[in-house]
């Protein structure tokens, strides 16, 4: 099968739409193969596999794990719809601040490659939603860190301005408050 990565307008970030096949019985795919993601310029190792479900208006984000873990996330819906977002946080970056969204949905079968450097988040657009990332790094919360969802400097355009969140979603920091000691130079 083949694997198409599509740029995005941040560096690294990008769109990932993977040949499936598809017939009256349902469908077959390949969501990742290491040698058809390196022949099409995705070259990562992965360790981890997560799965989440989330109810409706649920918003998961922003999160990153700074270099003491760093990770990349192969990030795919496989039921339901999400308003999938990464956003830049490499201080040297042209695009720092900058964010980039997609749907991604169980239908469409594509996915998002986000990787070390950028903070990742999503809310859910159907009833319920299941999200599957494969990682770069294994989760360690000693390295873990988020931005607010609703950063001004930020200003991402949610589908929803009243999301339910985690205690810890409803408190993390801003954009102006990482500069004070950043995770990625």
């Amino acid at each position: 099968m083949k694997t198409r990565v599509s740029k995005t307008p941040l560096d690294g970030l990008v769109v990932v739409n993977v040949d499936y096949f598809l017939d009256e019985r349902g469908f077959f795919i390949e969501a990742w193969h290491k040698h058809d993601f390196a022949e099409a310029g995705l070259s990562v190792e992965f360790v981890q596999d997560s799965h989440s479900s989330s109810t409706a208006r649920v918003l998961r984000g922003l999160h990153y794990q700074d270099m003491r873990a760093p990770m990349g996330k192969l990030v795919r819906c496989t039921a339901g719809r999400i308003f999938d977002v990464a956003v830049d946080l490499r201080v040297s970056s042209a695009t720092f601040g900058k964010w980039f969204s997609i749907e991604l949905t169980a239908e469409n079968k594509t996915q998002l490659y986000v990787p070390v450097g950028f903070a990742h988040g999503f809310a859910t657009l159907s009833g319920t939603a299941e999200v599957q990332y494969k990682q770069t790094e294994f989760y360690q919360p000693a390295a873990e860190g988020g931005i607010a969802w609703n950063d001004t400097d930020i200003a991402i355009q949610w589908p929803f301005r009243d999301p339910i969140l985690s205690k810890r979603d409803q408190n993390q920091m801003s954009l102006n408050q990482y500069l004070k000691n950043p995770a990625f130079k």
